[in-house]
């Protein structure tokens, strides 16, 4: 069995950052980069199907530059087998690949891997679509289930059991016939740390490197109808009362403050 596992590097911003008028992206002195925290829970999904199951290989695929690669060996340290790093000129340039692109290129490596089943995260930590996995879904004709917070694979009987999160508190229980992409939602599992051990064998793990070309893609991949056209810190407003003095006077003040608004008798 064969485990796809789709792992995104997500910056996130320092608490003090500067963004010149008409700048479309966040400096990179003010960034961190870190994997995503839906993707987290994939990866240690996948592992855990491993460790029950003989024979079967869990392979992460990132879409993102060399600098990637750090992030990519702390899924390979907590026990994916082997990953794919997609990177190319035409998307050097690409200031917002859409879930369209991504499901593209993801759909590539499917077709070249093969796998019984495809892991993704919920959403992202930077854009939050949460659109992937099912847009991969449809894509390569795989059944599918979103914001997955329970799953038993049976495997002999090539279906994934699997609980949904719907609104409004609602789960729902239904079975999906592999091969199938599930989208996994965070505290389906706790995941693990990587341990020293890990991290070392890691450092020998395959990180193999594709191109466009390699997945018989061209630079029209990234072709979208969206486009980031501005970027703003928003603005925030605050009705917060800060009462000083001692305890004492600061009491009052709330008395005085909760009979102005008639919640208790002036």
């Amino acid at each position: 069995m064969k485990i796809l596992v789709t792992v995104k590097e997500v910056a996130e911003a320092a608490d003090d950052f500067e963004l010149p008028d008409g700048a479309l992206d966040i400096d990179e002195r003010y960034l961190e980069y870190d994997l995503n925290e839906w993707d987290e829970y994939g990866v240690e999904e996948g592992v855990q199907i491993a460790e029950e199951n003989e024979d079967t290989e869990v392979v992460s695929v990132t879409i993102g530059p060399e600098r990637s690669e750090e992030t990519i060996r702390m899924a390979l340290a907590k026990g994916v087998d082997r990953a794919i790093r997609i990177w190319d000129d035409a998307l050097e340039d690409v200031a917002f690949l859409d879930v369209e692109a991504r499901a593209r290129i993801l759909a590539a490596v499917v077709a070249e891997e093969d796998p019984d089943l495809v892991l993704t995260g919920v959403q992202a930590n930077d854009d939050g679509f949460g659109a992937t996995g099912i847009a991969l879904a449809d894509r390569i004709d795989f059944e599918w289930a979103a914001v997955v917070n329970h799953l038993d694979l049976d495997v002999e009987g090539g279906l994934a059991h699997v609980h949904r999160e719907l609104e409004g508190g609602v789960e729902e229980l239904t079975d999906v016939e592999l091969p199938a992409v599930l989208s996994i939602q965070t505290g389906i599992n706790e995941p693990r740390y990587a341990s020293l051990r890990g991290i070392r064998q890691a450092q020998s793990k395959e990180i193999v490197p594709y191109e466009l070309a390699d997945l018989d893609l061209d630079a029209d991949v990234t072709d979208s109808p969206l486009s980031l056209t501005s970027m703003y810190e928003p603005e925030t407003e605050s009705s917060a009362t800060v009462f000083e003095g001692s305890p004492e006077e600061e009491a009052d003040q709330l008395g005085e403050l909760l009979g102005e608004m008639g919640v208790v008798e002036g």
